[in-house]
């Protein structure tokens, strides 16, 4: 495999077959195919470049703040608790030296991700240490799923192959079926947070009319927030807005234009909201709802005019 994308723009020559009927190319059949054309449109690999520093930098940020607890961990081998996947892999628990080196890996190599520099290799590498140091991070008794879309798009990332800021006009199903799989996982950790309300409350009606705002308000509520524990009624409806956006999220994936960024701006609204009130941020998901916005627009003109 070339360390190059494909880009899928042009034609390419068709075989005929001795009947006279037309053999269609991969490309060709894509494109006549509504599933194939879904699950990998063609996307300017200028987006998968700004996209990339936005992963890529925040990564780093993560694995200094958010996640940031590996290290102490290699204190306590004892409490190591593996996921299945780092009980499959025969994952040991971290050391101190470990962790430090795992965690030098993955700042050094997010920036050379981040700057294009060995695009391929430097984001193999940062797959494969980001997703080891996700498993040392929520192998110790909690697991986040906030995380579950970051990791995701760190591993897609390099299957692209070489994206620059310049290819505005130079498209990539390769590209298109990267960030669809990281729609899809941003969306998932919607849908599937509703599903496990359901399936830890037995019934959804229970979650849904239960005090799980006001609990949690009560036990991490900003002050300006408290007032609303005079309204349990308000507070219900909005534990019944949440499950119905959780399993309306899938809309994100179909919708276009302006429908598409009110999407995105309402669950960045939403996300916001939540963190002001109960310090709840889920920034690893939020970062990662820019897979479903035209980031090339983000390229000053004088770098989109080198192109060709």
């Amino acid at each position: 495999m070339s360390d190059s994308a494909e880009p899928t723009t042009g034609t390419q020559p068709t075989g005929t077959q001795p009947t006279g009927t037309q053999t269609l190319t991969t490309a060709e059949a894509e494109r006549r195919n509504p599933v194939l054309r879904w699950f990998m449109p063609e996307i300017p690999l200028a987006r998968v470049a700004v996209f990339r520093v936005f992963i890529y930098v925040f990564i780093i940020i993560d694995v200094l703040t958010i996640s940031g607890d590996v290290i102490p961990h290699g204190w306590t081998p004892d409490l190591y608790q593996p996921l299945w996947l780092a009980r499959f892999l025969h994952l040991p628990p971290v050391s101190v030296l470990g962790a430090q080196i795992l965690l030098a890996f993955i700042i050094v190599f997010s920036l050379l991700a981040a700057a294009g520099i060995l695009q391929r290799i430097s984001g193999w590498i940062v797959a494969i240490t980001f997703g080891t140091w996700m498993f040392y991070t929520q192998g110790y008794g909690y697991v986040a799923h906030d995380h579950m879309a970051l990791v995701i798009a760190a591993l897609v990332l390099p299957t692209i192959g070489i994206a620059r800021f310049r290819e505005g006009r130079t498209t990539s199903t390769r590209a298109g079926w990267a960030f669809r799989v990281v729609q899809v996982s941003v969306v998932l950790t919607y849908f599937y947070s509703a599903v496990m309300k359901w399936i830890a409350s037995g019934n959804i009606a229970h979650w849904g009319n239960g005090a799980v705002i006001i609990w949690a308000l009560m036990r991490r509520g900003a002050e300006w927030s408290k007032p609303f524990l005079e309204m349990p009624g308000f507070l219900i409806a909005g534990q019944w807005a949440t499950l119905a956006f959780e399993f309306l999220s899938p809309i994100a994936l179909f919708v276009k234009g302006k429908w598409l960024y009110g999407v995105v701006i309402f669950f960045c609204i939403f996300h916001l909201l939540t963190y002001l009130a109960l310090g709840i941020h889920f920034l690893p998901t939020v970062i990662c709802w820019a897979a479903f916005l035209p980031l090339e627009k983000l390229v000053p003109k004088r770098f989109r005019s080198l192109e060709g």
